[in-house]
């Protein structure tokens, strides 16, 4: 019968960073379909996913594994054979809990299966030979580990992804402050500055690996060469096609994680190239901010200027001003008198007919 799915879900697959053992790397773009296999000739559980036709999970379950739920919605085990951790991103916590309990139940079910032959082992002394971590004997697809659970997503199913924010681009308002518009630029200009040194320092830092990787692709060529011809030299071998077959497959899974591993860092370098070129427009918006700072310093001056003529203009004003209330006062105080000197000789003149 080979190997069959027995339960299916889907998920965002992770990986630990091999380089720092703290930060997850994701090895898939969007949810795939992450499934339970059972290989009934052997009575190995496997988990297995593939992204395409590129298989990103290939995890034999042992006894002493365990699947940690560190959230509601992801979930991790370590696969010492396979020398990583992986993690699962889920929809909802519903489906983590399925996978869990599923994952609890398999590796009872080995832990079962493996005390079962070695009790058989020991009844018929007969040595059994353990099967090569993470084989893939049956040729797996896409189609093939969508499983028949009721937990299983069509491909049909729309992924919901959550929108980027995107930055906002308002419009600064002109103030008549010069100086908070100098420190707005100011400020621009400093965070562009501390971004290009972060970009620069990144490059700095890849392209030493550039080195290091290079060193160890030579390295991974030349153990994969050494594999070919230790399975040639297996092939010439008579005797013994269980344990050549094992060996050879061993090797053969050997050479894809290597494959795999440097498909990773050449992904890795093309990322590295991308941040460059970003550095780069950091660079021109950099540019481009100080010429518009030396714009706005000169129309600062100009306004200065401006404001200055006002500032005189309006004392003279107020000069004119003053000195015309001064005459004007003087010409009432000059009014007064003139009327207090016609009303006396009113006066006067009014004695006067009165004495006729």
């Amino acid at each position: 019968m080979g190997e069959q799915p027995i339960f299916s879900t889907r998920a965002h697959v992770f990986q630990i960073d091999p380089s720092t053992k703290k930060n997850w790397v994701p090895t898939s773009k969007h949810a795939v379909t992450v499934s339970y296999f059972f290989d009934s000739t052997r009575n190995v559980y496997r988990i297995i996913s593939l992204d395409g036709s590129k298989a990103i999970i290939n995890s034999t379950i042992t006894p002493n594994m365990t699947f940690t739920k560190t959230s509601q919605k992801f979930g991790q085990w370590a696969d010492s054979r396979a020398n990583t951790v992986y993690g699962l991103g889920f929809s909802s916590e519903n489906h983590l809990v399925k996978f869990a309990d599923k994952f609890a139940e398999f590796k009872e079910a080995a832990r079962l299966a493996k005390e079962k032959s070695q009790e058989k082992m020991e009844l018929t002394s007969t040595p059994s030979q353990e099967s090569a971590p993470g084989d893939l004997l049956s040729p797996l697809t896409s189609e093939s580990i969508n499983g028949t659970d009721d937990e299983r997503v069509t491909p049909d199913t729309p992924q919901h992804t959550e929108p980027r924010a995107e930055p906002s681009q308002n419009a600064l308002p002109f103030s008549h402050s010069s100086s908070s518009i100098n420190k707005h630029w100011e400020a621009e200009l400093a965070a562009l500055k501390g971004n290009n040194a972060k970009l620069t320092a990144a490059l700095l830092e890849s392209t030493a690996n550039v080195k290091q990787w290079k060193q160890q692709l030579a390295a991974y060529q030349e153990e994969a060469e050494r594999l070919h011809k230790r399975v040639t030299e297996l092939e010439c071998v008579s005797g013994q096609t269980t344990v050549i077959k094992s060996q050879k497959t061993e090797l053969n899974q050997t050479i894809e994680e290597l494959e795999l591993a440097l498909k990773a860092k050449e992904e890795e370098l093309e990322r590295l190239k991308a941040e460059v070129e970003s550095a780069n427009d950091f660079q021109s918006q950099k540019d481009l901010l100080t010429d518009k700072l030396q714009d706005t310093e000169a129309r600062n001056q100009v306004l200065e200027a401006q404001l200055s003529d006002l500032e005189q203009r309006l004392e003279s004003s107020q000069l004119e001003r003053e000195a015309f209330r001064k005459s004007l006062r003087s010409l009432l105080e000059l009014l007064d008198s003139k009327i207090f000197e016609l009303t006396e000789l009113r006066d006067t003149l009014a004695k006067l007919l009165e004495g006729s």
